[in-house]
């Protein structure tokens, strides 16, 4: 069935013994929870993890941490930093300043992005143009943002290449050649947060323009139902899917046009995202169990194509939140609520028919705690802290390993049995996501705040 008319306190009701409406019902630690100590914990666990990826894995794209070995992530044999630069803002945020200022030099002296080889476009923006952004907002030092700056020249070259100005999924960093023209929603859709933000600060009007071009190509062939479908080709411009996606493919679309109003006050993204958002509501929702779902449907018909949604989709619960389909948010979180119930460790995609997993592994995931740090910025309601306290606990109690917090192979084992990799997100998202809600540190100004899909700090530092 149709997503019906939902209410908050339906949606509330849906998390069942976890909470209901207000404070009423939350679990018994979160009335007396120590907030304070909680966020020194997350720091104390990051500050830990932190010191093994310096010592077993400093300048490289990602720590082993069951192995203490490392991987490159963007392209093999040349790493670029990865983890350490997404994890700069989280380090001054939690007031690590020793550790940032090192990593900052290391940026400044051992950093280059002339490396002939392939990067993915998508990727390479949000995780070190964004990260970069963030270290230059947080520090005010020139050099990294001339980082940044060079970086993204390079990366506009895969939007340049295109009839269409979509970009392209690879673009090689020295050469400028681009490769992989079948492309999705999310990776021509990802750039107008880290590129508005650099276009502000060096006076570039390009990027923003590239940025807005690309995603507003794609809206305007949106359907007569306001759906698009996820998957999209550079050259010839026309959609080569069917399927209407609100996660895989698809998902921080739908977030940068959210974040381009808040950061830019562009009416044109506002409009775009409530017309999406009121879209999927009203077209892609779905019942199974009395829990509120959104699978792949058809763009044109609405017709469902596909049963699975994956962890990814969590953030979705937050971005309705905050562009004011509260209610939705709340029912589409309670639904992530009972799969953290059921397996402690949300699986990375699950059948929606069923609720059962769609495979074992999974990756240190951070929507969930995105979405209750979204919700919890709205009211303050300590519900969302008490969810998010508990995916913390569960994070430590699972995937903590001799060097680090590792990915797992297996959550339906007991013990879970772990893999052995840190993605470098891990450094940006859930830990700087713990640390905001439960320590509210001083560097942030949370009325203000404004992350990018990786959770860069893009608005809402607080500098003395």
């Amino acid at each position: 069935m149709t997503l019906s008319n939902l209410n908050r306190r339906h949606a509330l009701s849906l998390m069942g013994g976890t909470a209901v409406a207000g404070l009423t019902g939350l679990p018994a630690f979160a009335q007396s929870e120590d907030w304070t100590a909680l966020g020194a914990d997350v720091k104390s666990e990051f500050k830990w993890a932190w010191d093994h990826y310096v010592d077993k894995a400093w300048g490289k794209d990602e720590i082993n941490p069951v192995s203490g070995t490392s991987q490159s992530f963007f392209i093999e044999g040349h790493d670029l930093g990865l983890s350490l630069v997404e994890a700069l803002d989280t380090l001054w945020i939690m007031e690590l300043d020793d550790e940032f200022q090192a990593g900052v030099d290391w940026v400044k002296t051992s950093l280059s992005f002339d490396i002939d080889g392939f990067a993915q476009v998508f990727e390479t923006n949000i995780r070190l143009v964004g990260g970069l952004l963030s270290a230059h907002l947080a520090s005010g030092d020139a050099a990294v943002l001339e980082k940044a700056d060079d970086l993204g020249n390079r990366l506009l070259k895969a939007f340049d290449a295109s009839p269409h100005g979509l970009p392209y999924r690879y673009v090689n960093l020295k050469t400028g050649a681009v490769r992989d023209p079948e492309t999705n929603l999310a990776e021509i859709g990802t750039y107008a947060a880290e590129f508005g933000v650099l276009g502000e600060l060096t006076g570039d009007e390009r990027y923003y323009a590239a940025a807005k071009r690309a995603m507003k190509h794609a809206l305007d062939m949106r359907s007569d139902k306001g759906l698009m479908a996820a998957n999209i080709h550079a050259e010839t411009g026309q959609f080569i899917s069917r399927n209407a996606s609100i996660d895989v493919y698809a998902d921080s679309f739908y977030e940068y046009l959210w974040d381009s109003w808040e950061l830019f006050g562009d009416e044109d993204m506002k409009r775009w995202a409530g017309e999406c958002l009121g879209a999927m509501v009203t077209h892609q929702g779905r019942r199974y169990d009395g829990r509120l779902w959104f699978p792949m449907v058809d763009y044109e018909t609405a017709e469902v194509t596909g049963t699975s949604q994956t962890v990814l989709g969590g953030y979705l619960a937050g971005l309705l939140g905050q562009a004011g389909f509260k209610a939705e948010g709340d029912d589409f979180l309670a639904s992530y609520t009972a799969m953290q119930e059921q397996y402690v460790i949300i699986p990375e995609s699950i059948d929606v028919r069923t609720g059962t997993p769609r495979g074992k592994g999974t990756g240190l995931r951070p929507e969930f705690a995105d979405a209750c740090l979204n919700l919890w910025q709205h009211d303050r309601d300590e519900r969302y802290r008490a969810l998010t306290a508990i995916h913390w606990r569960n994070m430590k109690a699972t995937s903590k390993a001799a060097y680090g917090y590792t990915s797992l192979a297996d959550i339906t084992t007991r013990p879970m049995a772990q893999g052995d990799n840190c993605p470098g997100y891990w450094w940006s998202e859930q830990m700087k996501y713990y640390y905001l809600m439960f320590a509210e540190p001083k560097r942030v100004d949370l009325s203000r705040l404004v992350l990018s899909t990786e959770a860069n700090v893009l608005q809402g530092f607080v500098r003395g």
